[in-house]
């Protein structure tokens, strides 16, 4: 399973500078890949793209590893039809 390395800090000053967040995450897709046909089917703006799918597939990996429990058992039908919807462009 591929296997990322995200970080995040802030750019502005209403954040400490020096407060970031570094994270390690598996997820079961090439997300490089995901990002680049998001690039080509031109759903949304290129600069926008990267940012869109990062947050999707963190979500719906966390998802997945939970999907019995309760919150997100309500979600699932709702993002299968999503999924297909945007697989689908």
């Amino acid at each position: 399973m591929p296997r990322y390395n995200l970080q995040l800090k802030s750019l502005d000053g209403d954040v400490d500078p020096e407060e970031s967040l570094e994270i390690e995450v598996e997820n079961h897709d090439d997300i490089f890949k995901i990002i680049d046909a998001m690039k080509v089917k031109s759903i949304l703006p290129e600069d926008e793209a990267a940012e869109f799918i990062i947050g999707l597939k963190l979500f719906t990996e966390v998802m997945l590893r939970h999907r019995k429990e309760p919150l997100f058992q309500e979600l699932g039908p709702q993002m299968k039809t999503f999924m297909k919807t945007l697989k689908g462009k």
